[in-house]
């Protein structure tokens, strides 16, 4: 059953007269219960599509469904209906709470505005904080008083107050220590088994994607080149920039640790305003032919069961 649906999303952003594409045309699905990775470099839209995805960004095309009910009314406001069965979790957990306000105070704000707050909402703080590892005297405190670990976990918490059926992690683990880094996933993990969550995670790294997600979509410059099952994208990517992320990560190995010298990355990326004709990883791409110059390439079905867009998959 398909929880959460983006269909045909695009977003355009304005700066000096010209228009950066940062989304252009992607189509996601989420299903109940499911863990999608969303994995690409930095700048590639990853952000701006889980923005779109929770209601906190407009597409200028497209629609994002839950269940078959829209996500935003005519109005572009997310209903309370829907807000409810929908979280963020933002990368940076600090600038996402109030400085002024106590721990306790943040995450029994979504109970108060949705009107489930019971008395003062100790009870409900505390055993929140529990299910994610906090102790409940956290809740008097303020955020620069918790450490980066702990943040992230009561945002977490904050996320969770109202039983959400979906989870979008925003890069949730990407600025913290190593260790604490594999707590959060572990957490993560937990609550995906103890709740039947779907989580969309979001990430550069497609080693913790591995880890974690039963799917994986790859995203370039404002598209997805590749997505599929994790295993199967892991063990036999058919995109060259699929194959240059796996052959970058730290614990890669077998041949893409034998190929490293060939398939990783080189220069950067090309601006969202100024996006190539033809195959937008051309430029980069270390197999490219004339075609990839000239003509854009579709996403493709190819054995095994894997979506890609390049001319050159099989």
């Amino acid at each position: 059953m398909t929880v959460l649906g983006l269909r045909d999303i695009h977003r355009r952003f304005e700066s000096g007269g010209q228009i950066a594409r940062a989304v252009d045309g992607v189509d996601l699905v989420l299903s109940t219960g499911e863990i999608v990775g969303l994995v690409g470099e930095s700048g590639c839209g990853k952000t701006t599509l889980s923005r779109i995805a929770v209601g906190l960004d407009q597409p200028d095309e497209g629609a994002v469904w839950l269940d078959d009910q829209p996500l935003l009314g005519s109005d572009g406001s997310v209903a309370r209906s829907q807000r409810r069965r929908i979280q963020l979790v933002f990368q940076d957990a600090y600038g996402s709470f109030n400085p002024r306000r106590t721990i306790g105070d943040a995450v029994a704000m979504p109970l108060s505005r949705h009107g489930e707050l019971q008395g003062d909402g100790r009870r409900q703080v505390a055993a929140l904080l529990e299910q994610v590892g906090l102790e409940p005297e956290l809740m008097d405190r303020h955020p620069h008083r918790l450490s980066g670990g702990q943040l992230q976990r009561a945002s977490i918490a904050r996320a969770l107050a109202l039983d959400p059926d979906i989870l979008v992690c925003d890069e949730p683990v990407a600025s913290l220590d190593v260790s604490v880094r594999a707590q959060i996933l572990n957490l993560l993990m937990d609550l995906w088994r103890d709740r039947g969550l779907g989580i969309l995670f979001v990430s550069h790294d497609l080693g913790v994607v591995r880890r974690i997600a039963s799917r994986v979509a790859v995203m370039y410059l404002g598209r997805i080149v590749e997505s599929g099952d994790n295993e199967s994208i892991w063990a036999s990517p058919r995109h060259p920039y699929t194959r240059s992320l796996a052959a970058s990560n730290p614990s890669a190995t077998g041949r893409w640790r034998e190929s490293r010298d060939r398939s990783l990355l080189q220069g950067e990326p090309p601006s969202p305003f100024e996006i190539p004709p033809g195959c937008r990883f051309h430029p980069r791409c270390p197999i490219v032919v004339d075609r990839c110059r000239t003509e854009d390439p579709a996403l493709r079905v190819v054995p095994p069961e894997i979506e890609v867009a390049c001319h050159l998959a099989e």
